[in-house]
This record gives C-alpha cells, sequence and structure tokens, in this order.
C-alpha cells in the first residue's frame, strides 16, 4: 500500500517515511500543504498522514479541499496543538482519524493500520484464495495448504514472507490475472522518487517463486508480471 506524508518537520517527516517503509508501505514526503494537496489528488494512495500546520495551505484546507473534490482517501491528521476544539475542526474538515504530537510511532502504526483495515471492511474481503494459497492483505499473512493424507484435509502452513516480499505479492494478488508491469510494481512498493536498478523487482519475484512455487507468478516477456488464477 502506497502512503503519502505531507509533514513540514523534515526530521519527523524522514523518521516516520523510514519506519513506515520498514512496515512495508511505500512512502512518499512532502512538505508544504499545496505540494500535499497535489500529490494527494493526483496519486493514488490508500493513506494520508497530513501535519496541520504547514507552509503554502495548512491541513485543514488541504483536507477540506481534497474532501470537497471528492477524495475520499483515509486521512490521519497530525499536530502540536491540542484540545477538543482543534480535533473537532480537523474532523468536521472530514479528517478520519487525529493524533497529537508528541505521540508514540507505535500508537501511529496502530491508528493507520486500523484506518486502512476500516477503508478495506467497505470493500471485497482482504482474504484472496488463490488454490492451496490463501493471502491476508489486512493481516499480511500467507497460508499455504498442506497435501492431505490418508484422506483428511490438509493444515494451512504459514509461509514467512518479508515485508517487500508480501508487498510485491500484494500487487499481483489485487490484480490477479491481469499483467502488472515492473514499473507499477516500483511505484506502490518503493517509491516515484526511487532511482535504484529496476532490476530488484525481478529478485523479489524470484525469492516469492522459490517460496509459493514456480508456476504461481509467469513472467510477461516487454509487459510485466501475471498472478496464474489456479483452474
Amino acid at each position: 500500500m502506497r502512503l503519502l506524508i505531507v509533514e513540514d518537520e523534515k526530521r519527523l517527516a524522514l523518521s516516520l517515511a523510514k519506519g513506515l517503509t520498514a512496515e512495508g508501505y511505500a512512502v512518499d514526503v512532502v512538505h508544504d500543504g499545496l505540494d500535499g494537496l497535489h500529490r494527494a489528488s493526483e496519486g493514488s494512495y490508500d493513506l494520508v498522514i497530513l501535519d496541520i500546520m504547514l507552509p503554502g495551505m495548512n491541513g485543514y484546507r488541504v483536507c477540506s479541499t481534497l474532501r470537497a473534490a471528492g477524495h475520499d482517501v483515509p486521512i490521519l491528521m497530525l499536530t502540536a496543538k491540542d484540545g477538543e476544539y482543534d480535533e473537532a475542526e480537523g474532523l468536521d474538515t472530514g479528517a478520519d482519524d487525529y493524533l497529537t504530537k508528541p505521540f508514540s510511532y507505535v500508537v501511529l502504526v496502530a491508528r493507520v493500520k486500523a484506518l486502512l483495515r476500516r477503508r478495506g471492511n467497505g470493500g471485497p474481503s482482504p482474504v484472496h484464495t488463490l488454490g492451496d494459497l490463501k493471502v491476508d492483505t489486512a493481516a499480511r499473512r500467507v497460508f499455504r495448504a498442506e497435501n492431505a493424507e490418508d484422506g483428511e484435509d490438509g493444515e494451512d502452513r504459514e509461509v514467512t514472507l518479508t515485508a517487500k516480499e508480501f508487498a510485491v505479492l500484494e500487487q499481483l494478488v489485487l490484480r490477479v490475472g491481469e499483467v502488472v508491469s515492473k514499473g507499477d510494481i516500483l511505484e506502490h512498493v518503493w517509491d516515484f522518487a526511487y532511482e535504484g536498478d529496476p532490476n530488484i523487482v525481478e529478485v523479489y519475484i524470484s525469492a516469492l517463486r522459490r517460496k509459493l512455487g514456480a508456476s504461481l507468478i509467469k513472467t510477461v516477456r516487454g509487459a510485466g508480471y501475471r498472478l496464474e488464477t489456479p483452474r
């Protein structure tokens, strides 16, 4: 999933981005309200972490402008202020949650996950079943059915994936049967500013094939990768 952080305290923003990236999210960061509004309006983000006191345009206005334009992306507002009035104003502009600085990073991650789960509950089930494979995009866990013996049903065995491996798999699962380009995977799993070797995607595809089965992910030459729909 892809997150946008709009925060003018650069050390805080970069610290949050580093931590959330380690959690398996692709994270973009901007430090100005106008930039944040433009990026949130143009980008396909799953959640926005939005500070209130920003140069260019404050967080209240960014949030209300996004909502007025019909954008329903979950918004978690951050502020150094405290008090019921500030929280009420933030929620009135369309924010989904509110966190007062200083805050615990653990609490922020819990709020982010809760908002993403809440959004997911309004749509299809987060558990995707592909043959003997089950991928839970909410819990970020993968299970594979063991072979049944003596006529009994096999048990599900969890397959351990790294955060990046799961993020790559998630992009394929959400578009099962479709061709997903290397560029799409880079944009959503890493971020828009990634300047490393694009062949890093192939490394993670190879790792997934080793762990989940070589036949699961097909390479479509010149186009990308396709997660096969089991017959």
